[in-house]
C-alpha cells in the first residue's frame, strides 16, 4: 500500500516506522528534517510538502492540535491535492469542533475520513500495542483495517459520527490526568507524614488501584522521572481546554476540569511545560513545601 504520513513527533515516527517496517511504500512530512532523515534511512520516502503526502491510498496524521491541522491539512492544500479515494485516518488529539468540520471538507471531496486517535505512549506506539478509538462510515472503517492493526492491538469503534471518537479521546485523557493529579496530592499528603513515595504507591497500586494507568504513572511519581517527556504536560493542558470545550457545547458541568486545567496551566507557567505530564505530582509536592522539605 501506498500510505502518506504528516506529523514525526515522538507518537508519529513511531507509528510511522511501524508502518515502514511492515513492509508499506510510506511517504513522510514533518516540519522538522530530523525524524524524516531517520524513517528515511530505514525505508521511507520524504514529502517535499505535506500535499506529496496525499498522493497515496491511505493518509495518516499525528499532529499536536487543532492549529498544527489547520496550518497543515487546510492550509496547505493537502485535501485538494489527495489521489481519489484516499482515505484519511486522523490518529491526533483534536477537538471535538474540529472533527465535525474535517469529516464535511472531506464528504465535499468524496474522500474517505476515519477519525482515529490513540490511547498509549511512544514505547507502546513502536510495538504496536495502541489501543485505537475509532469513528466514521463503517465500509471505510473496515477498509482502513489492516493500517489500523498495524499500528494499534485493538480497534474500538464507537459510531459513523467522526467527532464521537474525538469525545472519548478528550473524556480518556480528562481521566489519565485525573489519575495523576489525585496521584500526586495522596503522595504529597503521605509523604508529609513520613512515607515514602514507592512505598505508599506499592500498596496501592498493588490493591485498590491495580490499573495499568496507576502502574504506570505511579512508577514515574515514584522515581520522579519526568523527562524525557512520553506525554508533554503542554499538550495535558490542551487536551483539558479540549474537554472543557466540549463540555460546554453540550453544558456538561466538569468541575474538576477546572482543577486540572489551573494545575497544569501552573506547571507550564514555572517552566514545566516539557516535562511529562506526570509531574503534576512535583507540583503537589512543591505547592505542600516538599522541595524544601526533602
Amino acid at each position: 500500500m501506498k500510505i502518506g504520513f504528516i506529523g514525526l513527533g515522538k507518537m508519529g515516527k513511531a507509528i510511522a516506522g511501524r508502518l515502514v517496517g511492515a513492509g508499506h511504500q510510506v511517504r513522510v512530512w514533518n516540519r522538522s528534517p530530523k525524524p524524516v532523515q531517520e524513517l528515511v534511512a530505514k525505508g521511507a520516502e520524504a514529502a517535499a510538502q505535506p500535499a506529496d503526502a496525499a498522493r497515496a491510498d491511505f493518509l495518516v496524521t499525528m499532529l499536536a492540535n487543532d492549529d498544527a491541522v489547520r496550518a497543515v491539512v487546510i492550509n496547505q492544500g493537502v485535501l485538494d491535492a489527495a489521489t481519489p479515494g484516499l482515505i484519511h485516518l486522523n490518529l491526533a488529539t483534536v477537538s471535538v469542533a474540529l472533527a465535525e468540520e474535517f469529516a464535511e471538507l472531506h464528504r465535499k471531496r468524496n474522500l474517505g475520513y476515519v477519525a482515529a486517535p490513540v490511547f498509549g505512549r511512544p514505547e507502546a506506539a513502536a510495538e504496536g500495542k495502541l489501543n485505537i478509538v475509532v469513528a466514521g462510515d463503517s465500509a471505510t472503517i473496515e477498509r482502513a483495517q489492516p493500517v489500523l492493526s498495524i499500528i494499534g492491538q485493538k480497534t474500538w469503534p464507537v459510531g459513523d459520527r467522526a467527532e464521537r471518537a474525538n469525545a472519548v479521546k478528550i473524556a480518556g485523557n480528562f481521566m489519565i490526568a485525573s489519575a495523576i493529579e489525585t496521584m500526586g496530592e495522596a503522595v504529597a499528603l503521605t509523604r508529609a507524614h513520613g512515607i515514602d513515595a514507592s512505598e505508599f504507591l506499592n500498596i496501592l497500586t498493588s490493591t485498590l488501584f491495580a490499573a495499568p494507568i496507576y502502574k504506570l504513572y505511579g512508577a514515574m511519581i515514584a522515581s520522579e522521572k519526568y523527562q524525557p517527556a512520553g506525554f508533554a504536560a503542554a499538550l495535558g493542558l490542551k487536551d483539558i481546554r479540549l474537554a472543557m470545550a466540549a463540555a460546554d457545547a453540550h453544558s456538561v458541568p466538569m468541575p474538576f476540569a477546572s482543577t486540572l486545567r489551573d494545575s497544569f496551566m501552573e506547571l507550564v507557567a514555572t517552566g514545566g511545560a516539557e516535562n511529562d505530564w506526570a509531574a503534576l505530582a512535583q507540583l503537589a509536592a512543591r505547592r505542600a513545601g516538599l522541595d524544601r522539605r526533602g
